[in-house]
């Protein structure tokens, strides 16, 4: 693929544009002229929504997510549309991690003129805005959200990260593989579809192995997992799947440790954080996660990423207080280039150019080569990552790379 030649935005930018991001509100990063206007000082300007949550239970995910594309957007903050140079401008609106939020920051999107959206991580917000950009004629892209029915039926909506029927499919082989399990404790939320979705593909994928399953849904905002945890213990589970937001699986790990549970716990891409390190860091828990991309994948944008991170402390808050990679950082920086390239192959900033151009983009990215699929606009991908939690180090060793 074509090399962008990185040219620096101002710290101060950034950081605004950081910090504006972290709070409960939704807003533009700088100003809010139609896309393709001149901008106050003559430039011409192409908006990039990022539809993602900057705060509620999924806020975590979401600020590391968005530290991938405000990274990328400082290396390359313009792109040639049409023989003309354009500013990129990234506009922030959080959906709050809440399918009752997610309609109306992406109608804020819509009403800022944006050409294309990044976001969400999350695939209940995803999908409950869906129809809003649809109907908009804007294209979406989702980032690291999973669920199969983001993309169905929604010609606009598009993702560069593998689906759940796969990745649910990859941990019950890696269960069965690894642990040479025959029964499994499999724990969600109520009603959350990304949860209930990847439990649905694990059981199907576990029981066709010949395994068996045991069920449970816990109440959303549930604090309390004691019972859940020694449910599976006196079920006799060999792995517990619990594909769950971070917020419930730093509590889920916290207890389980103090319940001295020493099942094999088996989490989604969701998992993959260092607040859910934090809560393993120190304990006896054995915990696998699957991912997007392992630290040292590519060591340019690793030491690229740090070094931002590390440049303000502001950006070391949105990562958790440390630079330890997050998949979804590598994942967010990947979209804001395949956006680029959706809109260099526009040659415009409109966004039904943009919605056409995107079906026919490839782009090697750090997390690895993207394309999307003429069915759905679903990335065409075939492994995944499965991590190991250090918990004396704190840290994630990659057990293996795996396909389903």
């Amino acid at each position: 693929m074509k090399k962008f030649l990185a040219s620096a935005l101002s710290a101060a930018l950034l950081l605004s544009a950081l910090a504006g991001c972290s709070g409960s509100g939704s807003g533009s990063a700088s100003g809010s002229a139609p896309a393709g206007s001149g901008a106050s000082n003559g430039d011409k300007v192409v908006k990039i929504g990022v539809f993602e949550p900057a705060s509620g239970d999924s806020a975590s995910g979401g600020k590391k997510e968005m530290l991938g594309m405000q990274f990328a957007n400082s290396e390359t903050p313009t792109v040639e549309l049409g023989g003309e140079t354009y500013q990129v401008e990234l506009v922030y609106a959080d959906n709050g991690s809440s399918t009752d939020k997610a309609p109306s920051a992406a109608s804020q999107l819509v009403s800022e003129g944006v050409s294309v959206v990044l976001g969400s991580y999350g695939s209940g917000v995803s999908i409950a805005a869906g129809p809003i950009f649809r109907d908009a004629g804007i294209p979406a892209m989702g980032v690291t959200c999973t669920n199969p029915n983001v993309t169905a039926g929604n010609d606009h909506y598009f993702r560069i990260c593998f689906l759940d029927p796969f990745q649910g499919t990859v941990l019950a082989n890696f269960a069965t593989e690894k642990f040479s399990a025959k029964k499994a404790y499999l724990l969600g939320e109520q009603g959350n579809e990304y949860d209930q979705g990847l439990i649905a593909f694990f059981e199907q994928a576990f029981t066709a192995a010949g395994g068996t399953v045991i069920k449970d849904s816990f109440p959303k905002n549930n604090s309390d997992f004691t019972s859940y945890l020694n449910k599976a213990k006196s079920e006799g589970a060999e792995v517990i799947f619990t594909p769950v937001s971070i917020a419930y699986a730093t509590q889920i790990i916290t207890q389980a440790a103090k319940l001295g549970i020493d099942i094999p716990f088996l989490g989604s891409d969701t998992l993959d954080d260092n607040k859910v390190l934090e809560a393993a860091k120190g304990t006896n828990v054995h915990l696998y996660v699957s991912t997007f991309y392992q630290e040292g994948g590519n060591p340019e944008f690793d030491e690229g990423i740090k070094n931002y991170i590390n440049s303000n402390a502001d950006a070391k808050t949105a990562n958790g207080g440390d630079d330890t990679i997050a998949a979804v950082t590598a994942m967010g920086y990947d979209a804001y280039y395949v956006a680029l390239e959706a809109l260099k192959a526009a040659g415009s900033p409109k966004s039904s150019d943009v919605q056409q151009a995107l079906w026919d983009v490839e782009y090697d990215g750090v997390s690895g080569h993207i394309a999307f699929d003429d069915t759905n606009g679903d990335a065409i991908r075939d492994t995944a990552y499965i991590k190991v939690c250090d918990t004396a180090a704190g840290a994630w060793t990659l057990e293996k790379s795996q396909t389903a």
